[in-house]
């Protein structure tokens, strides 16, 4: 049974920088899907037997609370990843704090929603796409759990849970969708829209689209062994398209909503048909990658990365 997967322990103890020990447990019915609503996905209506839950972590808060409910028959959590009213930038978004509270719940597959940019012709605004690569170009966030005192090196090779990616470019298919699959998504620092200069040369660099998020979480989902696959909106064509208009939010916001109603249908689609035990490597990521002997483990780390580290380091 995953960590979480029946009951979520959320401690507070000196090790997680509280004066004093609180334990309570609260009762969770096997919540193995988490959801991640971008730009624009801020809820996620039709969840039934709906529970608003904060979950505490040593690297500190989410972006929010997790709504947790049955969505088609499935128990999946929801987080809004920049924030009620969309108030955290995404080089300020609390990634690790946002895995773990997953990985605490029993998520095994996280569903990413993310507004992207397209970076080719054929990739057209109000498409959808299903990458499978990233390209990490971010200059100033930590993307892994480990670190004082404890070295893991995890394959990032194929960065995409296959399975996953496969059963949600399947829904949107069965929605009608313009459904692009496979590619490269690069992840900006942003949060300014690229320059002209820079729109040209990442089209030289063979990428085929462009957001400010996915690669970080798809590397602590990794550590964390969560399956992770991004379901990209596209809304416009950054700046390197000389007869379409530059980006801008107002242009983004308005076919956002057209977008996000779309990605709905697709993740209702997409949950009903996740099979019940996962058969991808995701879920053993971390088998070969830790390298530092267990014995020389800092008790407080083991502690706070309990949820993640279990498996192998007690």
């Amino acid at each position: 049974m995953a960590p979480g997967a029946k009951y979520v322990k959320i401690i507070e103890r000196k090790a997680f920088h509280c004066s004093s020990i609180i334990f309570r447990e609260q009762f969770m019915s096997n919540v193995t899907v988490g959801i991640i609503g971008g730009s624009g996905l801020y809820e996620m209506e039709g969840l039934r037997n709906r529970q608003v839950t904060a979950v505490k972590t040593p690297f500190g808060k989410p972006s929010d609370d997790y709504v947790i409910g049955e969505l088609e028959g499935t128990r999946v959590a929801f987080l809004s990843r920049h924030g009620k009213g969309h108030h955290i930038l995404p080089g300020q978004i609390n990634f690790r704090a946002n895995i773990y509270g997953m990985k605490t719940l029993g998520v095994e597959r996280i569903l990413s929603v993310s507004a992207v940019g397209s970076m080719r012709e054929q990739i057209r605004p109000g498409d959808l796409a299903v990458p499978d690569q990233f390209y990490d170009h971010t200059k100033h966030r930590t993307s892994t759990f480990f670190g004082n005192g404890l070295v893991a090196h995890v394959s990032m090779a194929d960065p995409v849970c296959r399975d996953l990616a496969r059963l949600i470019h399947q829904a949107g298919v069965s929605e009608q969708a313009v459904v692009h699959t496979g590619g490269t998504y690069l992840c900006m620092e942003g949060p300014q829209f690229s320059t002209r200069a820079e729109s040209r040369i990442y089209r030289q660099w063979d990428v085929d689209i462009i957001g400010m998020t996915n690669v970080t979480e798809a590397k602590l989902a990794r550590e964390a062994e969560i399956c992770y696959a991004t379901l990209a909106l596209v809304t416009d064509y950054d700046c390197w398209h000389q007869e379409e208009e530059d980006v801008t939010v107002d242009a983004v916001v308005a076919l956002l909503h057209k977008n996000v109603a779309l990605a709905k249908k697709v993740i209702r689609q997409c949950v009903q048909t996740l099979p019940e035990k996962r058969t991808c490597p995701c879920a053993d990521a971390l088998k070969d990658a830790l390298i530092t002997d267990p014995k020389q483990v800092p008790e407080k780390l083991k502690l706070e990365l309990k949820p993640i580290i279990d498996r192998y380091i007690q």
